[in-house]
Parts: C-alpha cells; structure tokens; sequence
C-alpha cells in the first residue's frame, strides 16, 4: 500500500465498521471534476480531515462550527492549519506529532518472545485500564471498559500485554482504527517503575507481527523523541506531521 493509501485509511475504519447511514458519523467530500480532493468525517465529536492540496477550507471549516459540543479535530498538519483561522471554537488543546507508518518489521522476533505477550481479554480489561490510569501521560484518557468492549465487538481494535515474573501486568500496546488495509498503533505505555525494560517493546512486537501477518499497513503518532528511535528501529518511517486539535463545547 502506498503512503497516500496509508493516509487515508484513517478513515476508513469508520466508514467500514459503520456504513454511511449511521447515526454517529457523517462524511464529506469534495471533488474536483471526477477527482475526490478532500474528505472530512465526522464519527461521534471527532473530525478528521484529508487532503493533500487546496481545498474547500471555508466550506469544510463551516460544517465543524456548526457542531457546537466538544470535539476534536485532527488530519494532516498541511490540511488543518488553513482552518485554524476560520475556527470560531475555544481551542483546549492542541498537539503537533510526528506520523510514522511501517509495512514491515526490519527484523524478526523470536517464538520465546511471542509467547510471553498475551492477548488482552475481557477479564482484564480493568487491570489494563487501571494500568494506564497509573501513567502520567493516559491518565486523562477516554479508554474504558465499554470502548474495550466496543473494539472487540466491531473488530476495530485489539491490545497485546505483558505480565512480568510476579504477575503484574507490565506493559501493553494496542490498536484503534483497524480495518481491513490498515491499523492504528496507540497507548504504547509500561508500568511506572518498569521502564527500558524492553516489556512495551514486545508487546509492540508481537501486535505488528500479529497485524502485518494480516496484510494491514501500521501507522502510529508520536512526539516522543525516544520512543520514535524505538519505532524506527522496528521499521516505521516519518512520512509527515498531524495534528490534533480539541475545542470546548459552545
């Protein structure tokens, strides 16, 4: 899959799981001729945005004021900054990360180390988000059981963890996005106390194997200087900048 296709299949995730005439999403698109140049999607209060040229800014810009709740809006750095000056939103946070994408690993892993990483089940879903809620950088995340629950019913997203000798759980690694070309990497994170261990490394080991075995294409963001030398290592590539964006409710 070229970059571009890896890109835009972003959106396919939604748009696969959920069809177009779901309640929770909506989608856009603008065209040039018979040439699809842009695309907005909205699936629940988050907006993601493609386009690798000028576009409609105003158009799609008006559409995404018109949701007055809270919501996020996030694409390709060069296709969300025209909007930001149109934007009549409070603007909460706003995040600039690097976007890497991999459809090999640049080295094979062991079976020792394969087995030691398990797949995340029902019965853990607690521990896990107990886990992360303990890590400074997830602890204001929106994973709960119910969205666990709801990327295992949909098949859009899937966790790999790790337990160290005493049966903590240690580390884990998991997915949100997937479809049936691509997935995206997110919520690489170790235990506080267990760091450069090498626990989150093969937990991302052993899900880019399980995912690239599937033919999907990988894509993750970071802006971690360290753990994008680990991501590298692996075999993911720069191949942009994206940015997120959350805006208050109205």
């Amino acid at each position: 899959m070229s970059l571009r296709l890896q890109k835009i299949c972003l959106l396919f995730r939604d748009i696969e799981a959920f069809g177009y005439d779901s309640d929770i999403q909506e989608v856009w698109g603008e065209w040039k001729q018979e040439d699809l140049i842009a695309v907005l999607l909205r699936y629940c209060e988050n907006f993601i945005i493609y386009s690798e040229g000028e576009y409609d800014v105003k158009g799609f810009t008006e559409i995404i004021n018109d949701y007055k709740q809270r919501c996020n809006v996030s694409g390709l750095k060069l296709a969300v900054t025209p909007l930001l000056k149109h934007m009549d939103k409070v603007i909460h946070v706003h995040r600039e990360m690097y976007y890497a994408a991999c459809e090999e690993l640049s080295y094979t892993t062991t079976l020792e180390q394969a087995e030691q990483v398990e797949y995340l089940q029902p019965v853990d879903y607690e521990e896990n988000i107990k886990m992360l809620e303990s890590i400074p950088e997830f602890a204001a995340s929106n994973i709960t059981v119910e969205s666990r629950e709801h990327a295992e019913k949909n098949k859009t997203g899937r966790t790999y963890f790790i337990r160290d000798e005493e049966g903590t759980m240690v580390a884990s690694a998991s997915t949100t996005a997937e479809n049936s070309h691509s997935a995206m990497i997110v919520a690489v994170c170790t235990r506080p106390g267990y760091e450069r261990q090498g626990y989150a490394t093969k937990c991302m080991e052993k899900l880019c194997t399980a995912l690239l075995a599937e033919g999907k294409s990988l894509c993750l963001f970071y802006d971690n200087p360290a753990a994008g030398s680990i991501y590298k290592r692996m075999g993911f590539k720069d191949i942009g900048m994206w940015t997120m964006i959350r805006y208050e409710a109205e």
